[in-house]
């Protein structure tokens, strides 16, 4: 009988390792995938339950615009890392070092390491921002002050810095191999990317492909960019086969480097999405879009992927955005990048709500609206995911009965 007790807890163990090492949850594993929580809305859900939908999608990364004290200390042990980030505004103040102290010892400091800031943005696309000269001039002044007075905090080893930049530096970015920078950033660019290699931090980018299929829908296919199947591109240079644009802009900006000198610094992707809704000239802006391009970039990260240049190393990616918010400027389409709406529900369903237990559903008016156009890439995402589980559950059954048939 001992011994029959003995089996029985062997296969409990058994059983609870197959679960934790299954693909239980629809994005449990995907280390690569982060989201952007922007709060520039009067009506969004307080940090507390922000966590709490973050944690029921099983999203373990996001990044915010600020270093917000509420967010900060909602988040405090509960494993997501945060990307906080210094508004442009402020890179001339802290340009200078000990006011870079002060900063890192105010904004910081007191977070850590409860709170799991693992990176900063030191100001947001400054390259192409309308007062370009002045920031400029702070930009890497400002990263190197702050990286000193993360050194002098001891925190230079889990914080690394870095600046999202649009793609808009770019002179050239097709074909990918012709990728460089524009002339009149190259000198700052050049100083960023010594700083990047020397502390070993990421290139950022964001990368909206939704862009490129807006400024010129006859030309561009609207199947190359939502990852949907297509021809792609070849690259007659590099004979690199492409079939989505994402991956493209990612490697025109590593040939950028390479151009200035540089190899070997990663590059991820700080934003990506695509609107939900926008104005009358903002063409492609719909819902569906918005569902397919999302749906297969998960799909995508699922795999861990990489691009044709770099294929063993995953390319990381922040979503934009978790929410629609209410209080952006500019066209209709800046305040419909959103995955959920302020309440919470869903504004379309990416297979984000498989492993969503406490998020609201969604309208049936949206349910209808994206239930018809399930991309083929959901469901093979789908179809591994109840494949593993089936896999899974049929092991431990064998298992239980070949314990079961033993003599005790």
């Amino acid at each position: 009988m001992a011994s029959f007790f003995s089996r029985i807890s062997t296969f409990r163990i058994f059983l609870l390792c197959s679960l934790c090492f299954s693909d239980f949850g629809f994005l449990q594993g995907v280390s690569s995938l982060g989201i952007n929580y922007g709060q520039l809305g009067n009506n969004l859900l307080p940090p507390e339950k922000v966590l709490d939908l973050l944690s029921s999608l099983r999203i373990t990364k996001a990044r915010i615009y600020d270093t917000n004290p509420q967010v900060l200390t909602a988040f405090a042990n509960s494993g997501v890392e945060l990307m906080v980030t210094i508004e442009n505004a402020m890179l001339g103040q802290l340009s200078n070092p000990q006011a870079a102290f002060q900063w890192v010892t105010s904004h910081i400091k007191p977070y850590v390491p409860a709170t799991k800031i693992t990176s900063i943005a030191v100001g947001n696309e400054v390259f192409t921002d309308d007062d370009t000269t002045v920031l400029l001039s702070n930009l890497v002044p400002a990263m190197v002050s702050i990286q000193g007075a993360l050194a002098q905090l001891g925190l230079d080893q889990y914080i690394k810095l870095s600046t999202p930049c649009s793609l808009a530096v770019l002179q050239e970015s097709y074909p990918p191999s012709a990728g460089s920078f524009k002339t009149e950033v190259s000198g700052v660019m050049s100083q960023l990317l010594q700083f990047l290699q020397t502390t070993k931090a990421p290139f950022w980018i964001n990368a909206y492909p939704y862009f490129a299929y807006k400024g010129d829908p006859n030309r561009v296919s609207l199947d190359y960019v939502l990852f949907n199947p297509n021809q792609g591109m070849v690259d007659p240079f590099t004979k690199l086969q492409y079939d989505n644009m994402l991956y493209a802009q990612v490697d025109a900006v590593i040939y950028a480097m390479a151009r200035l000198g540089f190899n070997g610094i990663e590059v991820k992707v700080s934003e990506t999405g695509w609107p939900s809704n926008g104005d009358e000239n903002e063409i492609g802006a719909t819902l569906q879009n918005a569902a397919i391009y999302n749906r297969n970039l998960l799909r995508r990260q699922l795999q861990n992927e990489g691009t044709p240049l770099r294929p063993k190393l995953r390319l990381e990616v922040y979503v934009f955005a978790l929410f629609n918010e209410n209080m952006k400027p500019g066209p209709s389409s800046e305040r419909n990048y959103g995955l959920f709406h302020p309440d919470g529900t869903m504004a379309y369903n990416v297979g984000l709500s498989s492993v969503s237990t406490n998020s609201a559903t969604t309208p049936s008016t949206t349910s209808s609206s994206v239930s018809d156009f399930t991309s083929s890439a959901t469901k093979a995402a789908t179809m591994e995911y109840n494949q593993s589980w089936v896999y899974w559950m049929l092991v431990c059954v064998l298992s239980f009965q070949v314990y079961m048939r033993r003599p005790f």
